[in-house]
């Protein structure tokens, strides 16, 4: 089967002048497409000066368009992704796609805690890790790793879902569980990039809080949505017992709680309608 890799680059002219012979020498003459997000430094000469495919972005759309961008122009049955910091070994792609061919739709480079930026980021995706593997019931083993190889069929049934920013790996996992597709893990191994990275602790940090409540949403809304409805609902229950036992009487606040478990949980049963909806396609397939 014919391999292509697709690496998101922004302004990564030192780290991919270093990676991208490594990367040649380690997958031969397989297809290599580097998307350069709107880069304002020599990544494009670099990638070019290396006879790799160089697609260029007028300006800065985001890891998760310049993905999308490179699974769409990928002519190969299979895809791998890799970061284009320089962070991924080439020589793990072979791994991969090994396990890929043992019958599983998407291999994910799972990292280790050693290969985690910093304590900050190994604290938030265990904490990631934890909850989808809670709400999917599988054992995930990163939701966030870039490094990861597909069936190109698959993963381009799910471009529609993708966001254009840095958490586009959490919606991929997601949805391929959803989907009732397999997925694997590889451990992995991540080395020291050059320079500073793109994600802001502060900025990315609450974005990423954001990325809780999608990865509920985008598997089983109800899962979300049903907690947080019998929360309010046993809230006012408790209120309601507390004034009649105080004040011998109903409260404008027990009738706001109840009407709000009542909201939410309505929202979560539409919201679930919905993600059905959005997945019947590769449901029937």
């Amino acid at each position: 089967m014919k391999l292509s890799i697709v690496i998101p680059a922004k302004n990564e002219a030192q780290n991919l002048e270093q990676f991208l012979p490594r990367l040649k020498a380690a997958i031969g003459d397989a297809e290599c497409i580097v998307v350069n997000d709107g880069s304002t430094d020599d990544t494009e000469k670099v990638c070019k000066a290396n006879g790799v495919i160089v697609i260029t972005h007028p300006y800065s759309k985001g890891n998760g368009a310049a993905i999308k961008t490179g699974a769409k122009a990928a002519s190969g049955d299979i895809i791998v992704f890799l970061d284009g910091d320089g962070q991924h070994k080439p020589e793990d792609i072979p791994r991969l796609l090994e396990e890929l061919n043992s019958g599983y739709d998407m291999v994910v480079g799972a990292r280790n805690k050693q290969s985690q930026a910093d304590s900050y980021r190994a604290i938030a995706n265990s904490i990631y890790n934890t909850l989808a593997s809670t709400i999917t019931g599988h054992k995930i083993l990163d939701l966030t790793s870039g490094f990861r190889a597909v069936r190109a069929d698959k993963f381009r049934e799910f471009l529609f879902l993708l966001p254009n920013g840095f958490s586009y790996p959490t919606t991929c996992t997601m949805a391929f569980f959803r989907a009732g597709y397999s997925v694997g893990y590889v451990p992995i191994e991540t080395e020291t990039r050059l320079g500073e990275s793109h994600i802001s602790l502060l900025k990315d940090g609450i974005r990423f809080l954001v990325i809780i409540f999608k990865v509920g949403s985008l598997y089983s809304p109800l899962k979300i949505f049903l907690p947080t409805s019998a929360g309010f609902l046993a809230t006012g229950v408790a209120y309601y017992l507390y004034t009649y036992l105080t004040e011998g009487r109903f409260t404008n606040m027990s009738a706001v709680l109840f009407m709000t478990a009542v909201l939410v949980f309505l929202i979560g049963l539409v919201s679930e309608q919905v993600t059905a909806l959005m997945y019947k396609d590769s449901d029937t397939r």
